[in-house]
């Protein structure tokens, strides 16, 4: 049994393609969307997986992605969204800080004053864009959607967002060897100090350490 035995083929072909979209390289790309499409992901997931992306890679990197899933796949999204508006913004900021509340669990209200530090507009942002309109939407469950996260911030060499969404993933319920699955799947793609990098913020994860200890 391998580390990445400890994801079902569908989440492991989706973290896979997760962490693709975040390196931007389109050949890449576009064998994962194969892979995914090959291994029946369920297209709401993928389709979620992508929006959610844009909090993490930005939109360029997104919108390469919808556009690579449409030109292999022929799918389209629905012809309707009940969030492509702003009608349900107050909806958005209570589901937003409840959610938020679950990934970062005891740490959530040093999380909200650390952001609104940096500026206010920033944690609104955070909850009512990031948590409450993008992360809380249905058709992806929560640990899959911190298992890609965890995909695109170690391939983003991001580590205080990396080492905040492991925790994040093991307060969905996600268990040590699911978390080491997706980082599996990423270690190809990393250099070794990157590679490195990231083992060491999964240790500080496994001790209860903080990234700048």
């Amino acid at each position: 049994m391998t580390k990445k035995d400890a994801l079902d083929d569908q989440t492991l072909s989706l973290v896979h393609l997760a962490a693709a979209v975040a390196q931007g390289y389109e050949p890449d790309l576009r064998e994962r969307v194969s892979h995914a499409f090959v291994s029946k992901v369920p297209v709401e997931w993928v389709f979620e997986m992508l929006l959610q992306s844009v909090l993490m890679v930005g939109y360029p990197r997104a919108l390469v992605g919808f556009s690579v899933w449409h030109t292999v796949t022929s799918a389209t999204g629905p012809a309707t969204d009940a969030d492509s508006t702003y009608d349900n913004v107050a909806a958005w900021a209570r589901r937003g800080a409840a959610l938020c509340e679950q990934v970062y669990g005891e740490n959530y209200a040093k999380l909200r004053a650390n952001v609104r530090r940096l500026h206010p507009a920033l944690d609104g942002w955070m909850i009512t864009e990031g948590y409450g309109r993008t992360m809380a939407r249905p058709g992806l469950d929560l640990l899959r959607r911190e298992l890609c996260i965890i995909a695109q911030t170690a391939v983003l060499e991001t580590p205080r967002q990396l080492h905040s969404h492991l925790r994040g993933a093991l307060n969905a319920g996600a268990t040590h060897a699911q978390v080491e699955a997706v980082l599996s799947v990423v270690n190809p793609l990393l250099a070794l100090d990157q590679w490195t990098a990231v083992k060491n913020v999964w240790r500080r994860v496994r001790e209860g350490t903080e990234i700048s200890e």
